[in-house]
């Protein structure tokens, strides 16, 4: 998610979340042996961008991966080959937060949203996700995207939880939707509000509270979070590899302690992102916890 003029919403001030400590390799340790919630699931590999059909075969190499860190697999689409990613997840016994990308193309979503139903009724969705951030991106407008989640609340089985997938304040700013969603999926950057990185675990968790406190008691899922490990700065913020690894045990320490549903963004590096269509330049290609050949960044046992 880029963060646009006039998009920023500021927090409280917050204080530092504690200085880096000695031993990071042994926090991560205790995060892998805990086991982590999700993943937002990438499988475009170097040459690879949206648009492209992925294959069932390097799907599943990339879902061999994640499987023994994470009990949750994200995906943003269902069609391209996107469609293939549940059934993998329930493959390696993972659960799967399946969404559906909507955009301006009316018939593109009708694929996107007939798809996400089909999966649904044959048992691979364990929450279904309708659209992501194509408010934020000003895409669909509210009414729209109020009926196309009504649809799919009709078609989806009685026992599969329905949402969107927005920025945090998109909840505090749009009551309607907030109400037709059965649960709600916030992302939530501090990066992209330009937060200094001491500041940014405390203002990622006020943005998940502020959720919390419109939701009326409705489960809430951070869908998306990170901090990425190269591309410069974004005000108050800078990219950095030592940056990304201080967010990434924190926010997930965070996480276990608190029982808190969160899906970290991403799990590959792509470098599509630089020159494609999501507006975040160099810094695009660098949010993965593994790189573009599949090295974890931080420790590289895993």
């Amino acid at each position: 998610m880029s963060q646009r003029a006039g998009k920023v919403h500021n927090l409280l001030d917050t204080a530092p979340s504690g200085d880096a400590s000695p031993t990071l390799d042994d926090r991560l340790e205790a995060i892998t042996e805990a086991g982590m919630h999700g993943i937002s699931f990438s499988a475009y590999v170097e040459g690879q961008q949206p648009g492209d059909e992925l294959t069932e075969t390097q799907i599943d190499h990339r879902m061999a991966i994640l499987q023994p860190h994470f009990g949750w697999i994200r995906s943003f689409s269902t069609t391209e080959g996107n469609e293939l990613i549940p059934a993998a997840a329930k493959r390696y016994g993972l659960q799967a937060l399946v969404g559906a990308w909507l955009g301006k193309d009316a018939d593109k979503n009708r694929i996107e949203i007939d798809n996400l139903i089909t999966l649904a009724h044959q048992g691979l969705v364990d929450i279904a996700a309708v659209g992501n951030e194509v408010l934020y991106r000003e895409e669909m407008n509210e009414s729209d995207l109020l009926a196309t989640l009504a649809e799919v609340r009709e078609r989806l089985p009685a026992n599969i939880p329905m949402g969107y997938v927005d920025a945090y304040y998109e909840f505090e700013d749009r009551p309607a939707i907030t109400e037709a969603c059965d649960v709600l999926l916030t992302n939530c950057y501090p990066y992209w509000e330009g937060c200094a990185l001491p500041y940014s675990t405390l203002y990622m968790q006020d943005m998940y509270r502020r959720v919390q406190k419109v939701a009326k008691g409705k489960r809430v899922i951070i869908t998306e979070t990170g901090w990425p490990s190269a591309g410069g700065t974004f005000y108050g913020a800078e990219a950095s590899l030592q940056g990304s690894y201080l967010y990434f045990l924190r926010a997930q320490e965070w996480a276990i302690a608190e029982g808190v549903e969160m899906f970290y963004f991403s799990s590959f590096d792509e470098s599509w992102k630089v020159a494609g269509a999501s507006g975040e330049g160099d810094v695009g290609a660098h949010w993965g916890l593994w790189d573009t050949q599949e090295k974890f960044k931080y420790a590289p046992k895993l």
